[in-house]
């Protein structure tokens, strides 16, 4: 069996690049690190191509594609460090009027988590707060929704002025954040919590892998033009070691998040997540080592491929967690 891209998705996948490159270019970037608000009119283009709408079916309006192109979309807007909650909007474009077509910005917060965060609160239309549904229920389980308390998760919708929060620090300037001081339990909502749990894990992963193989491309970049002691740097073994390192972690998370997206099982899942964390955290520290003194300095871009990698490895199974499911799974 080969795992190779269709035509289709290469088309999706260099189509979704030209997009964000003409839309959210490096100067938009830059100017974003001034001021994180989101873009209404970006939003509102991503949603007339489909980019909310991918996974809907055509007949609601949808694109009608699955998660292996939601995958490969997600990872593109991490390459671009495109800002905003692109994951709560993809996953929940079918349950909140107006999230596809862009014209509005939706948050989705975990309950369990401590502190409970909120990206990107002022530009948020609705919250969506899910409580439960993490590890892996058993085999034929059912499924528990409309805000229902059980073993399956629960999920709430609620209207930003009825959310109490406090400002919290982002390590992220791209990425503004608050923190939850109360719990938002306005109006029950169904959704099946495990699965959107377990797919927000997943694009999370997508995007961490798009930043990793960025990083790729910036070091390998550098090393080839600057030049020390009259050759480039990229000559050093030092340096090609790096590089490689670098490659080889981003190709092990390619694998790991395209596998999972075609199997859909938790602990490929976890596993992927696991990988492409490590990948975006690691190759961003090691990019920053292939710039030298540069990479320290805020002109250089490496440093936000860095913290957004340290924001999103925190959120939907951290490492701790990933790593203890997937022991528990070894010896069960």
């Amino acid at each position: 069996m080969h795992f190779q891209l269709t035509q289709d998705q290469r088309a999706l996948r260099d189509g979704t690049r030209e997009l964000l490159a003409g839309r959210f270019g490096r100067d938009r970037l830059r100017a974003a690190v001034g001021d994180p608000a989101l873009d209404r009119a970006l939003w509102r283009e991503l949603g007339a191509a489909g980019f909310f709408a991918l996974r809907l079916p055509e007949e609601a309006g949808g694109v009608g594609l699955g998660l292996p192109e939601a995958v490969l979309v997600l990872e593109e807007a991490g390459r671009a460090l495109l800002p905003g909650p692109l994951v709560a909007c993809q996953l929940l474009a079918g349950a909140v009027d107006g999230v596809a077509s862009g014209e509005k910005i939706v948050g989705l917060c975990e309950g369990q988590r401590e502190p409970v965060l909120w990206e990107h609160p002022a530009d948020c239309d609705e919250l969506i707060l899910v409580e439960g549904g993490a590890g892996r229920p058993a085999h034929g389980a059912g499924v528990e929704t409309g805000g229902a308390q059980g073993r399956t998760g629960s999920a709430y919708r609620s209207a930003p002025d009825r959310v109490a929060c406090a400002p919290f620090a982002s390590v992220d300037p791209l990425t503004p954040l608050a923190r939850l001081t109360d719990l938002p339990r306005t109006t029950p909502l169904a959704l099946e919590v495990p699965r959107l749990r377990r797919e927000a894990t997943l694009l999370t992963a997508a995007q961490q892998l798009g930043s990793a193989a960025r990083t790729v491309e910036m070091a390998v970049r550098h090393a080839r033009e600057r030049e020390q002691f009259g050759a480039p740097v990229g000559s050093f073994q030092a340096v090609k070691h790096l590089c490689a390192q670098m490659l080889v972690r981003a190709e092990m998370a390619r694998s790991a998040v395209y596998a999972a997206a075609i199997t859909e099982s938790a602990p490929d899942v976890t596993a992927a997540k696991l990988l492409a964390d490590e990948a975006a955290v690691d190759n961003a520290r090691d990019c920053l080592q292939v710039h030298g003194g540069m990479g320290f300095t805020w002109e250089a871009d490496v440093h936000l491929h860095l913290k957004r990698a340290w924001l999103r490895a925190a959120r939907w199974e951290v490492a701790r967690e990933a790593e203890e499911l997937l022991a528990a799974g070894l010896i069960a």
